[in-house]
């Protein structure tokens, strides 16, 4: 039903209002509305935000976001996590409708008496609203000179229109007519749900012997936690492992994805399931769950945390298929189906059958995440999700949420927009995204104006630049400088990014000529890494992997999505975007040519970032430690390899040390 004052529009909305928008705790967002009313009075709006309490908090005032439009909108934050509700309020302003008449009718001498006679009325009942220490005094001098017949009348109309009133009355204005939008959803989530740096290791990799001739010797949580100083040193968040469970032996995959898999081939992590147990176990080879909560204990220490993949299938062997073998679709000759995406085979894993006893795998799901939640693990990063009911994962999530609403889910689902959609409005936390295949200026700046908009409200997007299943073409083609462009661009285009174990040593071989596989893929074989050669020999990225993560930690308008603005450069290979929040603003410069040196003008737009179109600023690059002075238009050459991109902050900060690119 529309109030007296329509309120329609109002935005964020998901599903019509049926799941809640999203934010993290201090996230700024706008909320926004359409305000109007008949004739020609003034009208005004705000926001009013309820905390998980139902207690109101200070009303935010709304501005016509373009004159005449009657688009209205505000910026708002929360103070604490929970389920909070927002609505917009509109009201008739007879305050503002007075002083727009009042400067057209006394200066022309019209109904000159009268006109400040309703002025005083009307100031003095705002003046009542007006608490004493807030100004009530301003307002009611104001009325004093409306009423007082000896002075001209346009000192009497100054002194209602001097500032101190003004104010005054814009903090506590004369409300009429006041109406309401019906309140809607807003559920608030801990920062990691918005903000993180990933990183993906194997643990069975790290520590791991490989010698020709000999069995391999996997690596275990306790030489995996080796590891975690170094990875935590470049500034991660959450150290994200496959699967750490028991791996079938049935149509175990060899080296390559080969069919025919050795004696002494480790398997794929997500053929999950054997005698030694199941989704709730830790494979023999890796050690005890006593050494896992040690890895997790040591991640906590390092201030990181432990992210558990969760792959919802089983290989042949796991206890389910004998259990419950009406968890599992079965074929015409009474075999039990396997995963199929054709043309991939995958021999080894048995989907789900989930509409034949939903209720019982809702159960267990439960189970088994409530039972790594026990041991530490507050993260799940959820294997394709889309080849599971939604329903399912709505109840499944749902059940979490209201236990431990602090739990993060990553929905890896690389897959068509409206199950993508779906599975971030129905509760994951984060989604995948196709990041990995936008590589052009026109696909980023299109691909992140679609991220940044309506969809923020609830899709949180994790910019992985590289999985153990997707190596791009960029990638392989472009060598060091593509990974390093596409560090940069993950890293400050997005909140969340991650990197895969590797990606910092350039690993870029393909197990064949346009695939995107690995070539010696760690899903199907330990691949131990030397670390420390890699260093000596300057042989890695990973200076530049810390600076970025540092970069992130220290400036808030790279811990946000919702405030991204793309710059005019007028070379199709360099990409200019800023980002602000407060008074925090970066500018990022990046040349998407890995092969060769680009110039370019870039022209800001200099309202976007808080500056007036004549003013030039001092700017510091982040990455080098250099000082420029920036106005409209600028010029930049950025070669690969050694200044691939420009990471600039416009009230320039003390340096973080050391050129990330040495």
């Amino acid at each position: 039903m529309i109030g007296r004052i329509p309120v329609l529009d109002v935005r964020p909305l998901v599903e019509c209002g049926r799941r809640p928008a999203k934010a993290v705790v201090g996230e700024v967002f706008q909320v926004t509305a359409t305000v109007f009313r008949e004739g020609h009075d003034a009208v005004a709006a705000n926001v009013v935000l309820r905390d998980p309490a139902g207690r109101p908090g200070d009303w935010t005032p709304m501005r016509e976001l373009a004159p005449g439009t009657d688009r209205w909108g505000a910026e708002v934050a929360t103070t604490s996590e929970g389920r909070w509700t927002y609505a917009v309020e509109a009201w008739s302003d007879p305050v503002a409708t007075w002083r727009h008449h009042a400067q057209i009718k006394i200066p022309a001498g019209l109904d000159t008496a009268l006109v400040l006679a309703e002025g005083a009325e009307l100031y003095e009942r705002a003046a009542a609203g007006v608490p004493k220490s807030e100004g009530r005094e301003a307002v009611l001098a104001a009325v004093d000179a409306l009423r007082d017949e000896g002075r001209p009348a346009a000192a009497r109309l100054a002194a209602a229109l001097a500032p101190e009133a003004t104010d005054a009355l814009v903090r506590h204005p004369l409300r009429e007519l006041v109406s309401s939008s019906r309140p809607l959803p807003l559920l608030v989530e801990r920062r990691r749900a918005l903000f993180g740096s990933w990183y993906e290791l194997f643990p069975r990799s790290e520590g791991a012997v490989v010698k020709k001739g000999k069995p391999p010797v996997s690596g275990t949580f306790r030489t995996a936690a080796e590891r975690l100083p170094a990875v935590a040193a470049m500034g991660f968040d959450v150290v994200y492992l496959p699967p750490i469970h028991p791996i079938g032996t049935t149509h175990r995959k060899g080296p390559n994805n080969t069919l025919s898999a050795r004696r002494r081939d480790v398997g794929v992590p997500w053929a999950i399931g054997s005698p030694a147990g199941g989704h709730d176990a830790v494979h023999p080879d890796l050690g005890t769950i006593e050494d896992f909560d040690d890895f997790v204990a040591r991640a906590r220490d390092l201030r990181m945390e432990v992210a558990l993949d969760f792959a919802l299938q089983c290989s042949p062997d796991h206890p389910w298929v004998e259990k419950h073998p009406e968890w599992f679709h079965h074929r015409a000759d009474g075999t039990v189906a396997y995963a199929e995406n054709p043309p991939k085979k995958y021999q080894d894993i048995y989907p789900i059958a989930f509409d034949r006893d939903m209720r019982g795998l809702v159960a267990e799901t439960l189970r088994v995440l409530r039972f790594w939640m026990g041991h530490g693990v507050r993260i799940f990063r959820v294997d394709n999700p889309h080849t599971k009911p939604v329903v399912f994962w709505e109840k499944v999530i749902a059940d979490i949420g209201r236990t431990d609403p602090d739990v993060v889910f990553l929905a890896e689902a690389f897959t068509r927009p409206a199950m993508m959609h779906a599975l971030a409005a129905t509760g994951f936390q984060q989604s995948y995204t196709y990041f990995t295949w936008r590589n052009s200026k026109q696909e980023l700046t299109g691909y992140l104006t679609e991220l940044s908009g309506d969809s923020a409200s609830y899709m949180r997007p994790n910019f992985f630049v590289n999985t153990p299943d997707i190596l791009h073409a960029y990638l392989q083609e472009g060598g060091r400088p593509a990974f390093e462009v596409r560090a940069v661009l993950a890293a400050t285009l997005s909140p969340s990014w991650g990197v895969y174990a590797g990606y910092e040593l350039c690993e870029n071989t393909p197990v064949r000529e346009g695939s995107e596989e690995y070539l010696d893929s760690e899903k199907y074989q330990l691949r131990p890494r030397d670390w420390e050669s890699a260093e000596r020999e300057g042989r890695t990225i990973a200076p530049l992997i810390t600076a970025l993560n540092r970069l992130r930690r220290r400036h808030p308008a790279l811990q946000q999505l919702r405030d991204i603005h793309f710059h005019h450069a007028d070379n199709e290979a360099v990409i200019a975007y800023s980002k602000r929040s407060g008074s925090n603003t970066v500018l990022v410069v990046v040349n998407l040519d890995p092969h060769h040196t680009q110039e370019a003008t870039v022209s800001l737009d200099m309202p976007d970032l808080g500056l007036a179109w004549h003013e030039t600023v001092p700017v510091r690059d982040e990455l080098t430690g250099e000082t420029y002075h920036w106005g409209r238009t600028n010029y930049v050459r950025l070669e690969p390899g050694v200044t691939p991109a420009h990471v600039m902050v416009l009230r320039p900060s003390p340096p973080i040390g050391g050129s990330p690119t040495s």
